[in-house]
């Protein structure tokens, strides 16, 4: 909940911002001040291409062309210490902040400091202006509280990083650590010698696009709850990618996983149909063999979910298995 408010008020304040900014800049165009219409556009331009603005942001080429609309601005700061206004020098006080959140903290570093000396050796020379050390003093202590607040959200963020397990959306487990927790499970089967499977659930309509559109987002949260109702207490399940799911079964043969893919994959169909969504749902199931370690099972049940959705969808595929009645089911791929 709390991420969703923080999500929410981002997205407000961005949207004030961008209105802020481009009110400025069509009035300094106006008033022919045409450096800070310019930085005033750029500032505009980082806040529309980032993913506070929209989620779909985060996508390519929305990082790249954010990082173009900062670079321009910071040409523009370094080429007003020449040719002024001196007003522009308030823009560098949120410098710092906007650098550490759209670069690499090594470049950002290095911007700080370029700024920084370049600010100085300005100051040094426009002799005309009275409160120029003032603005410096005022500049280097904006930085110091500036990196005093990044290293805060910094240490904030390590300390909450094992607490935040679970995915927003969906309530299912952070995908971050679904690496980590099937190799334990793995290491439990071997240990204890019992079965152990995992299930590979996707929707087969969009499953190539990055960016699912508002309506299957929305239908998320429930094939979330839906999942969660269907596993065991000791089960657990994963938001493995945006319209795929991952369920590991500890202690279940590959052909009982079989069974229960398919009443998953079923119930999600009805589901999707009772919203009156247009969509399947294909499973791709793969059981622990000898020498298997967390990338090759995962690629596994990867690799019989692409088949299932290769073959038309809304079905379900084993990598690997022995089912009942002597029938063998493999993905294309799969070893004898």
């Amino acid at each position: 909940m709390a991420q969703k408010a923080e999500k929410f008020l981002l997205s407000r304040l961005s949207r004030a911002s961008l209105a802020f900014f481009v009110a400025v800049a069509v009035a300094c165009a106006l008033l022919g001040e045409p450096l800070t219409a310019a930085c005033a556009a750029a500032a505009a331009g980082i806040i529309i291409s980032g993913r506070s603005f929209h989620p779909g942001r985060a996508a390519s080429p929305w990082p790249t062309v954010q990082k173009l609309f900062f670079a321009t601005l910071i040409l523009l700061l370094m080429m007003s210490f020449w040719t002024g206004p001196w007003a522009l020098s308030h823009w560098l006080y949120a410098l710092v902040l906007i650098a550490f959140a759209l670069v690499p903290r090594g470049i950002a570093t290095l911007v700080t400091v370029i700024m920084v000396v370049l600010a100085m050796a300005a100051a040094h020379w426009a002799e005309g202006i009275a409160d120029r050390h003032q603005m410096i003093s005022a500049f280097l202590l904006t930085i110091l509280l500036s990196a005093l607040l990044i290293f805060l959200r910094e240490y904030k963020t390590r300390q909450l990083a094992p607490l935040r397990r679970t995915d927003e959306l969906t309530q299912a487990a952070s995908r971050e650590y679904l690496s980590a927790d099937l190799h334990k499970e793995i290491q439990r089967s071997e240990r204890e010698g019992t079965d152990m499977s995992i299930i590979m659930i996707g929707l087969d309509a969009h499953a190539s696009d990055n960016d699912p559109d508002e309506d299957i987002r929305s239908i998320l949260p429930r094939i979330g709850r839906f999942l969660h109702s269907q596993i065991r207490d000791f089960d657990t399940y994963y938001r493995a990618a945006d319209l795929q799911f991952l369920v590991i079964l500890p202690g279940v043969a590959t052909h009982e996983a079989i069974t229960q893919a398919e009443t998953i994959r079923k119930g999600l169909g009805k589901l999707l149909e009772t919203h009156g969504m247009n969509l399947t749902v294909s499973t791709g199931i793969a059981g622990l063999n000898i020498g298997d370690d967390a990338n090759s099972l995962h690629q596994s049940a990867a690799n019989a979910l692409r088949r299932a959705q290769q073959q038309g969808g809304n079905r379900s595929q084993a990598y690997s298995t022995w089912a009942p009645n002597n029938n063998q089911t493999r993905a294309e791929g799969s070893a004898p």
